[in-house]
């Protein structure tokens, strides 16, 4: 039986050793000026850094393209490229076809992840994608589980699925959290503004908190729980799902670092020893839980049933 890749996103270049240490086999890095709802920001510097240390662990670098972007950015994509396929990235994950026609223009060889988180919801379009360069899609958050086992089987990429973190409900190029401040007569500086992990949308009637962030791609609204997958594994591992991915937005480097341990010995168990791993699922969900926010439950999205926030 083949074994998962254990995907995850870290905050900056020194988590990258901790996290490698923790069973990771890959990891998302980018800046915000080309990638959507980052862990964290990346250089070109920091890019490369990453690239080198997880290289020598012969773990992998994918690089988030995945911006839609307007025209004052399209004439920077192609230096972008370049860059990426000399410092050594295995891949970029996009969404906007201008990403596709910058790397067939300047690093055709360079291996391309389709990303667009909300409509990779069938295997025909995965297909498609993959015909045009794509080697792997990754699912949109709101499948079920059936589904993503349906594409999966008919799929002639790869499929990467989320298991663990948060998802996004919402997202506006415009900065309405900036936009809001300055029409109170309270700027509020991007470069500030990206750094806030404590602002929340409250609905009340649901006693849910939805945080809430802006950089430089808009307004985003996050869900008020966090995907868990960790005790359901075994049946798209069965499937033959390539990624799962643990996704830090707005989390803690340590956070992170023992998520990736709990995955690791979960996937290890699904593949090598499925009983272990039905007898010990779900102390390894009371440890997620454990080492959870205490304002951020856990839930299983879409895989089940059909979520409603």
């Amino acid at each position: 039986m083949k074994k998962p890749e254990l995907l995850v996103t870290p905050t900056s270049v020194g988590d990258i050793p901790r996290l490698i240490e923790a069973g990771a086999d890959a990891f998302v890095v980018g800046e915000q000026k080309f990638g959507l709802r980052l862990a964290g920001e990346f250089t070109r510097e920091d890019v490369q850094r990453t690239i080198q240390v997880a290289h020598k662990a012969n773990k992998k670098v994918y690089v988030a393209m995945n911006a839609i972007f307007h025209n004052d950015k399209v004439d920077e994509l192609e230096d972008y490229v370049s860059f990426l396929n000399e410092a050594g990235a295995d891949a970029i994950i996009f969404g906007d076809p201008a990403v596709l026609m910058a790397v067939r223009a300047v690093a055709p060889d360079m291996p391309l992840h389709w990303n667009t988180e909300t409509t990779v919801t069938n295997w025909y379009t995965a297909n498609y994608w993959g015909r045009r360069g794509s080697v792997r899609a990754v699912a949109a958050r709101e499948l079920s589980m059936d589904e993503l086992i349906e594409m999966k089987e008919n799929a002639e990429v790869e499929i990467e699925v989320q298991v663990q973190g948060m998802t996004c409900m919402f997202q506006s190029k415009r900065t309405l959290l900036g936009n809001y401040f300055e029409y109170q007569g309270k700027a509020l500086e991007i470069e500030n503004r990206k750094q806030q992990k404590n602002m929340f949308l409250h609905d009340k009637d649901r006693n849910n908190k939805y945080p809430i962030f802006e950089d430089e791609n808009g307004t985003h609204i996050m869900s008020p729980n966090d995907i868990c997958i960790i005790d359901e594994l075994q049946e798209m591992v069965e499937a033959g799902i390539d990624s799962f991915k643990i996704d830090g937005v707005l989390k803690t480097p340590e956070y992170m670092v023992e998520a990736t341990k709990l995955y690791r010995k979960a996937i290890d168990l699904c593949v090598e020893d499925t009983e272990k791993y039905e007898d010990e699922k779900d102390e390894l969900l009371a440890s997620i839980e454990a080492i959870q926010p205490k304002d951020r439950k856990v839930d299983t999205g879409f895989f089940f049933k059909e979520t409603v926030y």
